[in-house]
């Protein structure tokens, strides 16, 4: 696919590209990489800066933009809440409208998808949601790489979600699992199922590329997945609710147990960090043979950065 097609193109949720279009940005990704690795150096983002504005604390979604943007000439702007007037004294689509005349391209890392939302339409530049509550599209196109580095075009493959069913990576697996035609499982208690309008949505999306969607309690239901994923029982921002989500959460913490239930000695672990070791998953598997964790939150840099080259 010609990546023209992409230019000018916000990223708000992976419901908004198809599977073919997803699929181009993996394979411009492994490029990136690769270039990488044999020590590479490019100048396409010469003359482009890139607003990244942040309302939520981030490692690995603001290193992967800085850097990105940077290797290839560009300049990051750092943008937190107290530097500038998101939505108080100013509306979000006016700091959109002057953003848009002054930037290439604004990465948004927040709490409400509707913020995400009004940036990408009043701003007239690309627009990437580095994470909201509702998506991280960023994150689970890093994931999907790096299922693919183990095990080849994930078409097919069988993913698990262990955890809390409703959080935004839970969310955007499915997402991006329905429109790659990846089997996609959500280990969860009842309570905390993923929400039934975004299943509505995906299990059409699914049965399209021949893949299948499954809510589960069950943890038995990891039987052969190639991956099992977890995330932390309170995200951010529901930090009282922490107490009630270890008692609720505890029987589907990913230990070695969890991992052998798979059935396949080549299952791999992924997580999208920070994890809290001992909670959603032991010290045992995030350390262990089977983690794949540092691999995938390298895979965040190169996802984005092919990202942005598509789309600026």
């Amino acid at each position: 696919m010609d990546t023209k097609t992409f230019k000018g193109r916000s990223l708000l949720t992976w419901l908004d590209y198809t599977g073919e279009e997803i699929r181009a940005l993996l394979d411009l990704s492994k490029q990136v990489k690769e270039e990488k690795k044999r020590g590479e150096t490019h100048q396409r983002f010469a003359g482009k800066t890139v607003a990244l504005i942040f309302e939520k604390h981030s490692t690995r979604t603001r290193s992967a933009f800085e850097t990105a943007v940077g290797e290839e000439g560009g300049y990051p702007v750092f943008l937190s809440p107290a530097d500038i007037h998101l939505g108080e004294k100013e509306t979000i689509e006016d700091t959109a409208r002057v953003l848009g005349r002054m930037y290439s391209a604004i990465q948004f890392r927040g709490y409400k998808q509707a913020t995400v939302e009004a940036l990408a339409k009043y701003s007239g530049v690309p627009v990437y949601n580095g994470l909201t509550d509702d998506y991280h599209p960023t994150q689970v196109l890093a994931d999907v790489q790096t299922i693919e580095e183990n095990f080849g075009p994930a078409k097919g493959k069988k993913l698990c979600f262990v955890g809390d069913g409703r959080n935004n990576v839970a969310r955007s697996l499915m997402v991006i699992s329905a429109k790659l035609g990846i089997h996609f499982t959500i280990v969860t208690p009842p309570s905390l199922n993923p929400d039934p309008v975004l299943v509505g949505k995906c299990e059409p999306l699914a049965a399209a590329t021949g893949s299948k969607i499954c809510v589960s309690a069950d943890t038995a239901e990891v039987e052969g997945a190639c991956a099992i994923y977890t995330d932390v029982w309170a995200s951010m921002g529901e930090e009282a609710k922490k107490a009630e989500r270890v008692t609720l959460l505890s029987p589907y913490q990913v230990n070695q147990t969890l991992m052998d239930k798979t059935g396949r000695r080549d299952t791999i672990f992924l997580h999208c960090l920070p994890a809290i070791r001992n909670e959603e998953v032991t010290a045992e598997v995030i350390d262990g043979p089977q983690t794949r964790v540092w691999d995938e939150a390298e895979n965040r840099k190169h996802t984005i950065k092919a990202i942005m080259l598509a789309t600026i």
